[in-house]
């Protein structure tokens, strides 16, 4: 039988990259009508009203506001049971904290319990799509991938590829790593809304063999991704320069052996050059910015307006655990902080843009989420704008919309997230 259900209520949703007049609607007043999971009509309650069928029921709530389900472009499953571990930086971090705690996830019922908890977490937070790192394991993609077919997520995932310094239980080869990305894409390939993702760490983990296997594997897999790691810290740049000396620094290690394409995200991309930004413009790869694990981890300050100017995407990841929370309203709000520290004045819209439509544009999807257009997957959010004592005050003197998305950002969390929507299905 037919699915069909309508919402009244608040509605804002990007429908390209945001300026002050435009790639952007806000409805006051707004209706959407959702059948067998995708958006049959939105707009003006005035508008879209005409358009129902009599016998359809609308839920009128008018003090909340829907907008498109997060897509988080960089999280890491493994590492929400350590989120928020004391006192270090990235490498010593990842030695220290990390890899002790991946090694758990060769237990395939380990791997699937703590999948659960996480996709539990991360609906909460109202993020429907995430590109996330699983562990070098099979069984913890096998696991996430389960658990996400189960709930008909869209969510894209793979095995890490690490052949050297990391402990030998997590190093595979790269052999066994091409081996069993192969097996895994072919596994997975076509199931639910799954994507598969070939994922190097980074380039200080994978040898040369091993990062021309991931190389092979995108020339092989078109509709693969490559999800890793670029420019985090300086002394995990000076590190790539002492292993790849033939190359012309971070980002060219991974041009050289095909990386470098448009369906590539790179996490952080903190440190890089104005040539390094230019051949990313070129190639049409994605820089994930993950504000809330920069602070943490004490990483730097990301150079948004430079890398806007050359015209790269940019996107937003919670990066949990180096990052301290799955919130990406919270992460919209540091991301604000860090730019307000590098002079630049990040506006809510364009925060917002980063966080919906931007990762789905990275992911090739935006054809389909992202945005709350007609024929779109109905992945969503119905944001509560009066969560919180504090917040309820706040929103009594935000007199536009984007004060509304402002405040949000600097005080929302979980608690604001009233509904999250998968294919018009509640899930929360």
């Amino acid at each position: 039988m037919s699915q069909s259900w309508a919402l009244r209520c608040q509605i804002l949703s990007c429908t390209s990259q945001p300026t002050d007049d435009s790639g952007w609607f806000y409805h006051s007043d707004g209706l959407i009508w959702v059948v067998d999971g995708l958006i049959k009509r939105v707009g003006s309650y005035s508008d879209v009203k005409n358009y129902l069928p009599s016998d359809i029921r609308i839920k009128h709530k008018p003090e909340y506001l829907l907008i498109p389900g997060f897509v988080d472009t960089h999280v890491h499953y493994p590492q929400l049971e350590m989120i928020g571990a004391y006192g270090t930086q990235l490498l010593d971090w990842l030695n220290r904290y990390t890899f002790p705690v991946e090694l758990k996830y060769r237990d395939y019922e380990y791997a699937s319990k703590q999948a659960v908890q996480f996709l539990d977490q991360l609906l909460a937070n109202g993020t429907t799509t995430a590109l996330v790192f699983a562990t070098s394991s099979v069984n913890s993609v096998d696991a996430f991938f389960a658990e996400s077919l189960r709930r008909n997520l869209r969510m894209i995932s793979g095995k890490i590829l690490m052949d050297r310094h990391a402990p030998d239980a997590l190093c595979d080869t790269a052999q066994s790593a091409y081996d069993d990305s192969t097996a895994l894409i072919e596994k997975w390939r076509g199931q639910g809304r799954l994507g598969y993702a070939v994922t190097p760490r980074f380039a200080p983990t994978s040898t040369d063999a091993q990062l021309d296997v991931a190389g092979a594997l995108i020339k092989e897999n078109g509709d693969a991704y490559l999800h890793t790691h670029l420019s985090e810290n300086v002394d995990e740049i000076a590190w790539v320069g002492e292993l790849f000396p033939e190359q012309q620094g971070y980002l060219d290690t991974y041009d050289h052996f095909g990386l470098v394409t448009d369906r590539s995200v790179f996490a952080h991309g903190i440190h890089l050059s104005d040539a390094e930004m230019q051949r990313l413009h070129n190639c049409g790869s994605a820089i994930c910015h993950c504000p809330s694990s920069n602070l943490f981890l004490g990483s730097g300050l990301f150079p948004l307006k430079r890398l806007q100017q050359m015209g790269v995407n940019v996107t937003m990841g919670t990066d949990v655990g180096g990052g301290t929370s799955l919130s990406m309203l919270s992460t919209q709000g540091d991301a604000y902080k860090i730019q307000q520290m590098a002079g630049h004045l990040l506006k809510p819209l364009e925060a917002f843009y980063m966080a919906t439509l931007a990762g789905a544009k990275a992911l090739g999807l935006d054809d389909r989420i992202g945005a709350l257009v007609e024929g779109y997957e109905a992945d969503m959010v119905l944001l509560d704008l009066a969560s919180t004592p504090v917040i309820e005050e706040r929103m009594k003197r935000a007199d536009k919309i984007e004060d509304v998305l402002f405040a949000l950002s600097i005080l929302g969390d979980d608690r604001s997230i009233a509904q999250t929507y998968v294919m018009g299905e509640s899930v929360l």
